[in-house]
This record gives C-alpha cells, sequence and structure tokens, in this order.
C-alpha cells in the first residue's frame, strides 16, 4: 500500500511538473529573454550608472509578465495555426498539456500582474507603457497583421521595442531622445532578424497560410530587404553616439558589430540571387548577436571613464 500511494505522489509530482513547464512554454521564454536584454542596459544608460536594484528586479519581473501575457495570448488566438506548422507542433495548446481555458485564464491573470507590479514597484508611466506593449503585440500584430501582410513582422515588431521605454521610464518617470533611439535600432533590426527565420520555414507559414515575405516574394526579396534594414538599422545605432552621448566604447562596438552584421547580410543577398544554397539562420542567430553586443556596449559604456 505504501509503495503504491508513493507511486500515486511520484506521478502527481511529475504532472505538476508537466504543467507547470507548460506554463513557462507559453511565455515564450527565448523571447522574453531578448526583450530583458534590452531592458536593463537601458536602465543603466537612463541612469548613467547602475539603478537601484530592487528597481531593476521590479522592472524586469514586470517586463517578464508582461511580454509573457503577450506570448500567451499569442499562443491561444495562433492555435489553430501552431497545429499546422511544424516549428511550433510542441507548444503546449498543441500538445493538449494545456487547455485553451487555462491558456486564457493565465494570459489575462499574468497581464494584470504585470501591470501592478510596475505600477506599484516601478511608475504608472511604465506600468503604461506595459500595457501599450501588450496591446500592440496581441491586437494589432496578431490580431490584424499576422494573417493579413508580409509587413506583419515590420510593424508588429512594434510592441518588441517596447521593454526600452519601459526601462527608461521605470528609471526616469518620463522618456527622451535616447529611449526612442533605441527603440528605432529594435525596430529596423526585427525584419533582418526575423525574415531569415521565416526562409527557413517557409514552406510551414505557407501551409498555415501566413504571408510571410519569404512565402509571397521569395529568397532574392527577403535578401534585399534584409540589407535595407541593416543598413538603416547600423545607422541609427550611430545616432546614439552624439545624443545620449556615448563614449569611445560604444562607438566601437557598435561600428565593429554593425559592419560585422552588415557583412552577414550581403552575403545572404549575394547567395540568394545566384541562386546558390544559402544559410538563413546564420543571419538569424548573428542578429541575435548583434543585439546582444550593442545592448552590452549600451550597458558597459556609462560606466567607463572615457
Amino acid at each position: 500500500m505504501d509503495v503504491a500511494v508513493e507511486s500515486l505522489v511520484e506521478s502527481s509530482r511529475i504532472g505538476f511538473r508537466r504543467k507547470l513547464k507548460a506554463y513557462i512554454s507559453l511565455t515564450k521564454p527565448r523571447v522574453v529573454e531578448l526583450l530583458l536584454v534590452t531592458t536593463v542596459p537601458t536602465m543603466i544608460l537612463a541612469e548613467r550608472g547602475i539603478p537601484n536594484l530592487w528597481l531593476v528586479l521590479a522592472t524586469v519581473i514586470g517586463g517578464y509578465m508582461s511580454a509573457g501575457s503577450a506570448g500567451a495570448f499569442n499562443c491561444y488566438i495562433d492555435r489553430d495555426i501552431d497545429r499546422v506548422m511544424k516549428r511550433t507542433s510542441k507548444r503546449p495548446l498543441v500538445t493538449g498539456e494545456l487547455s485553451d481555458r487555462e491558456a486564457l485564464v493565465f494570459a489575462w491573470a499574468l497581464g494584470v500582474a504585470s501591470i501592478l507590479v510596475l505600477g506599484f514597484f516601478a511608475n504608472w508611466v511604465a506600468a503604461g507603457l506595459s500595457l501599450v506593449a501588450i496591446l500592440l503585440y496581441v491586437v494589432f500584430y496578431t490580431l490584424i497583421l499576422k494573417r493579413r501582410t508580409p509587413q506583419n513582422i515590420v510593424w508588429g515588431g512594434i510592441a518588441g521595442c517596447m521593454p526600452v521605454l519601459i526601462g527608461w521610464a521605470a528609471v526616469t518617470g518620463s522618456l527622451d531622445w535616447a529611449p526612442f533611439i533605441l527603440f528605432g535600432v529594435i525596430f529596423l533590426w526585427t525584419p533582418p532578424h526575423y525574415w531569415p527565420l521565416s526562409m527557413k520555414y517557409r514552406d510551414d507559414y505557407k501551409d498555415a497560410g501566413v504571408p510571410m515575405l519569404a512565402v509571397v516574394r521569395g529568397r532574392a526579396v527577403v535578401g534585399l530587404q534584409v540589407i535595407l534594414y541593416a543598413w538603416a538599422m547600423v545607422a541609427c545605432s550611430l545616432l546614439l553616439i552624439p545624443v545620449a552621448p556615448m563614449g569611445l566604447f560604444y562607438t566601437v562596438v557598435s561600428v565593429a558589430a554593425g559592419g560585422w552584421f552588415l557583412y552577414e547580410s550581403h552575403r545572404l543577398y549575394n547567395l540568394a540571387i545566384r541562386h546558390e544554397k544559402v544559410s538563413p539562420m546564420r543571419v538569424f542567430h548573428g542578429s541575435i548577436a548583434y543585439l546582444t553586443l550593442i545592448f552590452l556596449a549600451v550597458a558597459i559604456d556609462p560606466l567607463l571613464p572615457f
């Protein structure tokens, strides 16, 4: 009897762990990780030093909850196409680890909690911007743009730019030109980050009826657009130097990282127009490395004496 009870308890524990893992998966942790990489450096830049660590913690937790809420709403709304696409076939609403109702309640609860956390522990400007970010991602991108236009990623990417505004507002209680330049960097970074991914999963998006640029126009057009946005992104990153103002460290990193990413973008395009085998994921992963380097420089530069 004791063995049977112990077995039942162990089974229950495994079930709880799977459920918890499913809820965490619903928040799209990898996407949220990128968002947080941009938030903390922006807070350091706003403070021109290390901000209050409790404020940073509250902003990071509130920001995670906000982005996680948007991700959960997205999983709920897109559950039909997630069942079609191989890339999303292991999401918890597809596997049945979570019910539709559980996901929807979780999304609402996380969203409300995120606004309260930011409002009470940071300020209500940051909380208001968090609400705007959720609405942009859920309504503007997921409900309106995603299934209607190949420009979905361009304009839908505005939601992913909001963490820099939230981080700055959490420290200062207001906004300035510097966070809007960082906003512009992320806005212009989103297409050359996501369109190479859509090249790799082109058939997935085509089967699901999602009009990604790679589906409706092809590799050469995607490659050209990646180049154009990459050049605009690098130019925008350099605007921060006189506006913030930034020092030698950020200047060197932004020029070097930008030059490297431009090389990778041109390489992708050249291979595409010659109808050779392309490696879009090389640009995709490179874009993550680029953004990480830029925001590390944003965080480190204010702490240096030069």
